[in-house]
């Protein structure tokens, strides 16, 4: 079951792709926005309290409608209901039309227009960038929304309450940015536990991500790359991804120069590399071809994981 509700999921998000901007998601913003102000008295334990209360109040409904639905074997209704949840939960198309789009623009050599859907999507300042750093910093946004997205979500819908899970996962990685990355958020105690809440959460599914980024990739680059570079990163969970994906690709993502740490989102800040150690970072320079090998990088990936999925579920099945 588990198997083809993310086959029967992602079917549907191919043919109907959910907006990032859907009444669901806004609500879950503004009650995030709300639990925020009714907690935040600028001490870490209210920040603890709001976390538990918002993931814990989204999990249980999820939780317990599957539970009863496998409890009186209506099995049919327990897989429409994976569906819809693994369906609102994966975003593998809510961001793709960004990189679509700069990919386009970048090949008819159109940069301002793609430093234009760049700024829209990472909310950066992205003028003065050149075609190379656009590049840069599209792929690296896409790895880590990939990442968050997609299979992140797999990872914890493999748990026993895989529905519960799934939304515990989005809504934690929401909460891990809401409550740091705003202005008035930085330096804040309220948000410290969500953000240690989800690196906890992340620290099995971004390995296995990197794992899998290896495997359909240039395995060796992206150990190597992944092992020596990955500490780096001020945030270990983005420098893990980038650097197994560039090194899978060949691509060199998060080089630090002026323009790249300047860019990179907040969460994503490398720190500075001498020229000799930048220099045996495997791979080369982003350009525009770094997009395309981003595409099929993702695409490869996900067939692994679907691959893997369809394994475990027939040794379930004819094990059971």
């Amino acid at each position: 079951m588990t198997f083809l509700s993310i086959l029967c999921a992602l079917l549907i998000e191919q043919l109907k792709p959910l907006r990032a901007d859907n009444a669901i998601y806004a609500w879950i913003k503004k009650l995030a926005m709300q639990m925020e102000g009714w907690f935040n008295a600028g001490h870490q334990e209210h920040g603890r309290m709001a976390w538990f209360a918002l993931v814990g109040g989204l999990m249980l409904p999820v939780g317990l409608i599957y539970w009863v639905l496998r409890r009186y074997d209506l099995v049919l209704a327990a897989f429409a209901w994976n569906v819809l949840i693994v369906y609102l939960t994966l975003g593998f198309r809510h961001y793709s039309h960004y990189f679509t789009s700069i990919q386009i623009a970048l090949n008819a050599g159109d940069d301002h227009t793609a430093r234009t859907l760049l700024a829209e999507w990472t909310k950066m300042d992205t003028v003065g960038m050149d075609s190379g750093e656009i590049a840069r910093v599209a792929v690296e946004k896409s790895l880590v929304t990939t990442h968050r997205n997609v299979f992140g979500v797999f990872f914890w819908f493999l748990m026993p309450l895989g529905p519960a899970c799934a939304v515990m996962y989005r809504v934690a990685e929401y909460l891990a940015r809401a409550w740091n990355e705003p202005e008035h958020m930085r330096n804040e105690a309220f948000g410290v536990f969500a953000a240690r809440a989800f690196y906890w959460i992340d620290w099995i599914p971004v390995r296995l991500t990197a794992v899998a980024f290896a495997v359909v990739g240039n395995f060796e680059d992206a150990v190597y790359a992944w092992r020596n570079f990955a500490h780096r990163w001020a945030n270990e969970a983005v420098g893990i991804i980038l650097t197994a994906g560039g090194g899978a690709m060949g691509v060199r993502l998060g080089t630090p120069n002026e323009n790249a740490a300047r860019v990179l989102p907040a969460d994503a800040a490398t720190v500075d590399l001498s020229d000799a150690e930048a220099e045996v970072l495997p791979g080369e320079e982003p350009n525009v071809r770094a997009l395309q090998s981003t595409v099929g990088l993702v695409w490869r990936a996900l067939l692994l994981w679907m691959m893997l999925l369809l394994l475990l579920s027939g040794a379930v099945w004819f094990g059971g």
